[in-house]
């Protein structure tokens, strides 16, 4: 697997600022944001931190509560907490927000699909998940309830919450929620990086994808 350690990485550190670039599209297109960034978005609006900043400290909490639930970062983990943050806070500063509707619907659109190949990336690189798919597992293991449950449980709580701070949610949160999993799965099968010969067939299987990754998307 050494031989295949540069592309993992190149993988990883592309795939993750290609998902900081995504998050910043999705706000620069003001129609709706994921779960997450609408929370992110209602936490900065009530503290004088930037968008990112307040990324990068809400994985570091999460992080947290990897501890009660024996979870183990990898270089994956804590890129994604240091990287994404201040990916997105460029991307914001380099990009204007647009006001014609006819920009910030393509705008979500490609930022959507962008968000799916950067999860295709960084997920095949196989460094570990990022801290809040780390949660989802964890909780999974330690309660027995299905990875779809805990998800749903979770992204949930924290939308209500991001909207009751302000946060974004509209046509593009819907749009996420419907198209991100196909995307995820599609662009996984995509980046897939294979195992060495006798290891299996890498990340993703022949059949569709294995179950450790399908469990992040």
């Amino acid at each position: 697997m050494s031989d295949r350690l540069p592309r993992r990485l190149a993988q990883l550190y592309v795939g993750l600022v290609l998902y900081g670039v995504s998050m910043g599209l999705q706000l620069r297109a003001t129609l709706g944001l994921d779960p997450w960034d609408a929370f992110h978005q209602g936490v900065a609006g009530h503290i004088p931190l930037s968008f990112g900043t307040v990324t990068i400290v809400v994985g570091a909490a999460v992080l947290l509560l990897w501890i009660p639930l024996r979870e183990r970062p990898g270089l994956g983990t804590v890129s994604n907490v240091l990287v994404i943050g201040p990916t997105v806070d460029a991307t914001l500063w380099l990009v204007p927000e647009p006001d014609a509707l006819a920009v910030r619907i393509p705008l979500l659109v490609f930022a959507i699909v962008l968000c799916g190949a950067a999860t295709g990336l960084y997920i095949s690189a196989r460094f570990g998940p990022g801290p809040r798919d780390g949660l989802m597992t964890g909780l999974h293991r330690r309660t027995g309830w299905s990875i779809r449950l805990v998800r749903t449980g979770i992204e949930l709580a924290v939308l209500a919450t991001g909207f009751a701070l302000g946060g974004s949610v509209g046509a593009g949160t819907v749009l996420f929620a419907l198209a991100i999993g196909p995307l995820s799965q599609f662009f996984l099968r995509v980046f897939a990086i294979p195992a060495p010969a006798g290891r299996g067939s890498g990340t993703v299987a022949r059949g569709g994808v294995e179950p450790q990754v399908r469990d992040l998307i």
